[in-house]
Order: C-alpha cells, then structure tokens, then sequence
C-alpha cells in the first residue's frame, strides 16, 4: 500500500470517528427522558378532592365530600347537601352548561347553583362556575366525571379568532341545568346561541328565529342577563328538528360575520351538532 493511500484511509478513519461522536451526542440523554416525566407528573393532583381536568377551557372539577355547614350558610343553598361536586372554567360557559345538563341526566344529583364569570381569558365571553349537589359523594364524584368527559364534546361548535367567537349548542332534550341556567323547558329541544362582538349576537339571534319555527325562551345582551360580556345570547326552544335548524343556521351566519374581522373562525374539537 502507498504512503498516500496510507494518508487517505487515516484521514477517513478520523473523520468517521468523529462523525460517530457527534451522532452519539445527539442521542437525548435519560435526563431529558426524566425531565418529561417531571412534566406530566406535575399535572396530576393527589388531593382526594381532585377528579380530573378536561382538554378545553381550562376546565377543573372538583368534589368536596363532606362539606362545613358553616360553607353551606355562606353559599345560601335552598337545600342542605352532604356532598358537593364544583366545576369551574376560564372559558365556554355554554359547553359546561351543556354537559353538566347530561351529567344530570346520567346520575342522582341536582344543580346547586350555576354561576357566569367575566373572564378575561375569555375574550368577549364568559367562564362558569357550575355546582352539584347529592347525598351520596359517589353520585356528586360521577357528575363531575360526566361533564368533564362531555365538555370536550360541548365544545365543538365553539368557533372563534383574534376578534371574539361563537358559539352554539343544541339537545333533543332539556334537563335540570339548562333549566336553572336559562329556563329552558325540561324534556323539550333547546338550542343556545351565541355571538360576541354582541353586534354579531344580534344577527344571529335573528336569523336563526327567521329559519325555523322556534319559541325564544330569553335574550341576553352586554347590560342584560350577562356579566357585562360583549356578547348576545339567545335561547330557543321547539320541535327538535326546527331547533337544530335554527342552531345550524345562526352557526352559518356568526362564522361568516366573525371572519370579517380576522382569521376564519376554529373550533378546536370536531361538531357534534
């Protein structure tokens, strides 16, 4: 073998050597694998006051087995319970609404109390403080597992941009939470809609009536029925059928008027309506 072939293969062996090093430090190191872990274990709660967090609307819920009476009192409830279940929201109070309607439904609670915040993370909108009540911690810990789990199907007609949002809801059957919350007709459709700017709202709320042979069971504006939000709601009610086309309809018109001031409207989980 030559000199200069000598050279060549000491050259390469050098350069795949160090080639070989750099390729072993851009493996991650098991710190980093640690460092996750860290992550998501600060997600999580030991407190057996915890139930769990949902995906959307910075949504918590909690569960306070057995309750000081003396919290009682303060809250002035119409009823004692031994037992409470609380959900609270940064954002999307009709979602959890909603959901806590279905998680009624499914266990032997009722609606404490229902609560709209003004919130500032949520834009032009609102957060929610929703409260359960039962004798049995097991009911209260089972409704606030259902609407935490239904929230993140609630919230798929929520649409919104850089300018503000809107949202809508519909059920074939009204419950104890729409009714404590709206006065929506137990057993009978109810739709929800909501535009914010409320100037949208009101488009919406017209237009959906125009589409389908609704009643309206309320109308909420900035100084009327909200926290001050810039935003209308209005709430239907009717033959099931007509009222998903009302919802469907005022969806259509709020997307296409909220688009004019920004991006096009999102939702970030798939519509269920």
């Amino acid at each position: 073998m030559s000199d200069t072939q000598k050279m060549v293969d000491e050259i390469l062996k050098r350069v795949l050597s160090k080639a070989d090093g750099l390729a072993k430090d851009s493996v991650p190191a098991p710190v980093a694998e640690s460092k996750g872990e860290e992550q998501i274990m600060a997600k999580t709660c030991s407190l057996t006051e915890f139930i769990g967090t949902a995906k959307v609307g910075d949504t918590i819920g909690l569960v306070i087995a057995n309750v000081d009476q003396q919290v009682l009192d303060a809250m002035k409830l119409t009823k004692k319970y031994r037992s409470i279940g609380v959900v609270g929201a940064r954002t999307g109070a009709g979602p959890h609404i909603m959901a806590a309607d279905e998680a009624v439904k499914a266990t032997n609670t009722e609606i404490v109390s229902i609560e709209l915040a003004r919130d500032t993370k949520g834009g032009a909108g609102h957060g929610s403080l929703i409260v359960f009540g039962g004798d049995d911690v097991s009911d209260v810990k089972r409704a606030v597992e259902v609407t935490l789990k239904e929230v993140e199907r609630t919230f798929g007609d929520v649409y919104g941009n850089e300018a503000g949002h809107i949202e809508l809801q519909y059920t074939a059957r009204a419950s104890h939470a729409l009714k404590t919350a709206f006065g929506a007709p137990e057993g009978k459709a109810f739709g929800l809609i909501v535009g914010a700017p409320a100037a949208i709202g009101v488009v919406m709320a017209d237009a959906a009536v125009k589409a389908a042979n609704v009643d309206v069971v309320g109308y909420s504006s900035p100084a009327h029925g909200t926290s001050f939000s810039n935003e209308v709601i209005l709430q239907i009610t009717g033959d099931s059928g007509a009222v998903r086309q009302a919802v469907i309809t005022a969806r259509e018109i709020g997307k296409e008027l909220l688009g004019t001031l920004g991006s096009e409207p999102k939702n970030d989980v798939p519509s269920y309506i």
